[in-house]
């Protein structure tokens, strides 16, 4: 049967928001490889049952089929490499990967090369989902080096007053590839002073409250 639509298309990417639509359906944000951040509908995808009704949950990273409607995408089907399902399973982890997922969704655009920031966040979920690293670590490198790939980080400046090892965790967070940002521990001192840093930084560049956040610090 004609559908009357474009041809099927093949996107590599994670669901960054999901809402319901109706009684069984769901829309979805995807920040993908090849098109930067778009929405999709799922239909049916809150079905019990349904093969979308997993693939459509946020962290939910892999290849998603679509079709391009008149006014927006429409899934098909999905193959999901990786649901971080460690990340559901652990009540502070799942928070600190939603707030990085509401900095995607502000910070990306459709159509916009958005590989660096898809990159930022695969590997910030698997070091969330890694015992070898603390979540504010984490987090501080997430948050900074969002800032420095959307082209935002004013640079280290004289006032800064940072002592030596946090100005070098700093600099090393802005020129490293994202594929080798977590390889490296600070001490609490540097932590703390690097935590303060990042929540200056992000008051100045991000013009919005995040829910997951606020969260976050109620309950750490």
């Amino acid at each position: 049967m004609s559908t009357g639509i474009q041809d099927f298309v093949i996107l590599t990417g994670i669901v960054i928001k999901a809402e319901p639509i109706g009684e069984y359906d769901r829309r979805v944000v995807l920040l993908t490889k090849e098109r930067g951040k778009i929405s999709a509908f799922a239909k049916g995808s809150r079905r019990p049952g349904n093969r979308l009704m997993a693939p459509t949950n946020p962290f939910s990273f892999g290849q998603f089929k679509l079709y391009a409607g008149r006014n927006s995408y429409n899934m098909t089907d999905a193959e999901i490499t990786n649901y971080f399902e460690e990340l559901r399973q652990d009540f502070a982890g799942a928070y600190y990967g939603m707030y990085f997922l509401e900095i995607c969704d502000y910070y990306t655009r459709e159509n916009n090369d958005e590989i660096g920031m898809l990159k930022l966040l695969y590997q910030s979920l698997r070091a969330l989902t890694s015992s070898a690293f603390e979540n504010r670590l984490v987090q501080y490198i997430f948050e900074l080096k969002s800032i420095m790939l959307n082209g935002e980080f004013p640079g280290l400046g004289a006032n800064d007053a940072l002592m030596e090892s946090t100005a070098y965790t700093i600099d090393y967070i802005m020129k490293t590839p994202v594929e080798k940002l977590f390889s490296f521990h600070v001490r609490t001192d540097v932590l703390e002073e690097l935590g303060r840093y990042s929540r200056k930084m992000c008051k100045r560049m991000m013009d919005r409250n995040f829910k997951s956040l606020e969260i976050l610090e109620n309950i750490d």
